[in-house]
């Protein structure tokens, strides 16, 4: 995996056969006897018994293949070489899954908040929280989260009106659960100031989390396929704001990579459908070359466009959220899609959406995202599809 700093843009059974032999035994085929010396005739007059008739050779199973067998004076017949097998060309496919907001932690000011009060009550395991998505994400190639605040200790911070902070030891809640990159572009990034920042990274990096985001561009290779990451967080549309998109997509794609993809944070809370400059800039980033759009921040769910035959994911909503006790709006997804290559060639991409939510009970948060069944299956898929509709 590469780290890029924008500031430098270096981003078979035929069994071992061995070979059974045939003895040429005296008057067997292909053999020659030797006379007799018959009592009073010369000793050293040897006579000759007629030869035996040439038979057809034997065939001798000598490993691999038949082989005829050598009668005398006659040479071996060489086998005619196998056909060489046709073999199809050489498919390659990428699953990639994506979740929204994991604030891990959340507020700690004033003390252990719910989210702290609940690990504290499951023994302090951090399989916990992503116990019943985790088969999910270990069964995939990447997967990718929102990582909405810091893994730092306590010290000076923004002084907003939220602060969100997780220990550093709960960064095992991804690194058990299949978690393989995070973003780092948010608006809690900062919360405790560089040195909260600086010690997120540094904790991601000991735990062998990936992560990308603002300054960090990073490639990652599955299977031999390079997958590019980027990410920002945008609260309007500029020239800025374009020159960053375009200028990391371009740096992505010289270092190779087969894939890009972009992760922002944008858009107001709480609201379902995208502000005018979050299509703006979605639809800037496919044309400037990359593969997939994913985004965060607004809370809830929004819809998904299709354009120019690659995929805008405006907001995968919140999925471990320690930051809110008991949200309204529980719904999350799971956002899966499948880059196919054919020869090294991207030629096809499938989606699917696993409809979840962020907990594993109706009536408050417990901060273990789940996957829904049945009726409330149906109903958050059929809640994108209608927020999708806009776009078409």
């Amino acid at each position: 995996m590469e780290y890029l700093p924008e500031s430098s843009l270096n981003i078979a059974d035929l069994g071992d056969g061995e070979a059974e032999t045939i003895d040429l035994k005296p008057g067997a085929p292909g053999t020659v006897e030797l006379g007799s010396v018959e009592p009073g005739s010369n000793e050293q007059e040897l006579t000759a018994a007629a030869p035996a008739k040439q038979e057809p050779a034997e065939l001798v199973y000598a490993g691999p293949e038949l082989v005829e067998s050598k009668p005398a004076g006659r040479e071996p017949v060489e086998p005619e070489p196998a056909e060489p097998e046709e073999t199809g060309p050489e498919i390659v496919e990428i699953l990639i899954s994506a979740a929204g907001d994991c604030a891990l932690g959340g507020d700690l000011r004033s003390g252990p908040n719910g989210f702290m009060r609940e690990l504290a009550k499951q023994d302090n395991d951090p399989t916990y929280f992503l116990r019943n998505v985790a088969h999910i994400f270990e069964a995939d190639d990447m997967t990718i989260v929102n990582m909405e605040g810091t893994f730092a200790e306590e010290g000076k911070n923004a002084g907003r009106t939220f602060i969100l902070r997780g220990p550093p030891e709960l960064v095992e809640v991804f690194a058990t659960s299949g978690v393989d990159v995070v973003t780092i572009a948010n608006n809690h990034t900062m919360d405790y100031l560089k040195a909260g920042y600086d010690a997120t990274v540094s904790v991601l990096d000991e735990a062998g989390i990936a992560y990308f985001g603002n300054e960090y561009l990073t490639i990652k290779e599955v299977k031999g396929i390079k997958i590019g990451m980027f990410g920002y967080t945008f609260w309007e549309s500029n020239k800025t704001a374009k020159n960053k998109i375009a200028d990391s997509i371009q740096q992505l794609r010289e270092d190779g990579a087969d894939i890009v993809i972009a992760y922002y944070h944008w858009g107001n809370e709480r609201t379902y459908y995208p502000l005018a400059y979050q299509t703006e800039l979605a639809h800037h980033t496919i044309d400037s070359g990359a593969d997939l759009v994913l985004a965060s921040h607004p809370h809830v769910l929004q819809g998904i466009e299709e354009y120019n035959g690659k995929n805008i994911v405006y907001s995968l909503g919140n999925f471990c959220f320690g930051a809110n006790t008991n949200p309204d709006d529980k719904d999350a997804m799971i956002y899966q899609q499948t880059f196919v290559f054919t020869e090294g060639e991207l030629t096809e991409t499938k989606s699917e959406i696993i409809p979840c939510s962020i907990s594993s009970v109706k009536t408050r948060n417990n901060y273990q995202p789940t996957i829904l069944e049945g009726a409330e299956a149906e109903r958050v898929l059929k809640k994108i599809e209608t927020l999708s509709k806009v776009f078409k």
